[in-house]
C-alpha cells in the first residue's frame, strides 16, 4: 500500500469532517493567529520569568 492510498483511506474515514471543512464559510484562522502569537511570546520568555509576567505580556500585546 502506497503512502497516497493510505492518506486517501484516512480521508475517507473522516469524510464528514473533510466535507465540512471544504463547504463551510468560516475557518479558525484568527484563533490560530492568536495561538501562534502566544507561543512566540512564551518562546521569547523561556527561562526568564514566571507565569505572571507572561500573562501580562499576553494581555498587553
Amino acid at each position: 500500500m502506497t503512502s497516497l492510498s493510505r492518506f486517501a483511506q484516512h480521508l475517507e474515514r473522516d469524510l464528514d469532517a473533510v466535507t465540512a471543512v471544504l463547504t463551510q464559510p468560516w475557518n479558525s484562522g484568527v484563533v490560530e493567529g492568536h495561538v501562534n502569537r502566544i507561543k512566540m511570546l512564551k518562546r521569547q520568555m523561556f527561562g526568564r520569568a514566571g507565569f505572571a509576567l507572561l500573562r501580562k505580556r499576553v494581555l498587553l500585546s
